[in-house]
């Protein structure tokens, strides 16, 4: 890239019922400055015309491309998994994932791009802004330092704030090509590329700034789990042992599961959980998240449903 000319940004847009937002996200990945955007869009098949808005737009402008159509994908993690496959990156310098329901600031692919460049790094993500359609607002604090090992039990903040160097994004798409059915069962896209990442020491900076508003509403896959209830569902999921199950297979596909960590999450004997809450620090970002991690490996087996070693996966 000449540094002259602007960076080439590819956007990978994963759609499923969202006509209620999508006008408003699209004008704002149109709008970013100082960058050519190219975006393309998978559309898990929807009931609400979100096809139609979509080739709407493709129509109007030609840097958006519609992918074709290949079914149901039933979860924003195989849709974006489809769009990481099937979108030819040589030509970009840089690859962005965007949710189809937020609001991106003028200056949101730049200021990436920017702590990018300055750090040296391979892979962006920051902190956000979430909003309510009451107009409450709250920032969402992500920036904490990374961890030895915090990759195998969380994102880098929400998909929807990261943006890749091309050489991380093609080894990335060969990885998933040649895994595909591997990857079936990865219920979080952003925890899997971060973990990609990390795993194979690429750079990763998390940036303290915030450039885009994180819609909340009810159709939210995750969410900014702000507020009591919300707390309250991640615990009752983190007790019902998905964390643990999404560890283990990510893990399993990455080729990480012999590392300490894995290992003592996966026999859970009582002393693997002591040593792993004396090692909390190690594993999670945030104070109260790290607290909520010790405070779920004290706890006895739930039906004994932690016990799970991805057999499957090694067949």
């Amino acid at each position: 890239m000449s540094k002259y000319s602007k960076p080439k940004v590819a956007v990978a847009l994963a759609v499923y019922n969202g006509t209620e937002w999508i006008n408003e996200q699209l004008d704002s990945i149109l709008s970013q400055e100082g960058l050519e955007v190219t975006v393309f869009i998978s559309i898990d098949p929807s009931s609400d015309g979100s096809e139609e808005l979509c080739n709407q737009f493709a129509s109007q402008y030609k840097n958006i491309f519609i992918l074709p159509n290949v079914g149901k994908f039933g979860g924003a993690a195989k849709n974006f998994f489809r769009l990481i496959r099937d979108i030819d990156f040589l030509d970009f310098d840089y690859v962005a994932f965007s949710d189809q329901d937020d609001i991106w600031e003028l200056d949101k692919l730049s200021r990436a791009v920017e702590v990018l460049t300055e750090n040296e790094a391979d892979a962006y993500s920051s902190n956000v802004t979430a909003f309510w359609p009451e107009g409450k607002q709250k920032l969402i604090h992500k920036s904490q330092p990374q961890q030895l090992w915090d990759y195998m039990f969380e994102s880098a903040g929400p998909g929807c704030t990261f943006v890749l160097k091309k050489n991380l994004a093609l080894k990335l798409q060969d990885f998933l090509i040649s895994n595909q059915n591997k990857c079936e069962d990865v219920a979080l896209h952003d925890w899997f590329i971060y973990a990609f990442a990390r795993s194979r020491k690429f750079k990763w900076v998390i940036d303290h700034e915030a450039h885009m508003l994180y819609r909340q509403h009810a159709s939210n896959v995750v969410g900014a789990n702000v507020g009591v209830k919300a707390k309250l569902a991640r615990w009752q999921k983190l007790r019902e042992g998905w964390m643990v199950k999404q560890a283990q297979l990510i893990a399993n596909i990455l080729g990480y599961d012999s590392l300490w960590a894995i290992q003592k999450l996966t026999r859970y004997h009582f002393f693997d959980r002591l040593a792993l809450i004396k090692n909390i620090h190690k594993l999670r970002r945030r104070l109260r998240d790290r607290v909520a991690l010790a405070l779920f490996l004290l706890l006895p087996l739930k039906n004994g449903i932690f016990n799970h070693r991805c057999k499957r996966l090694r067949r």
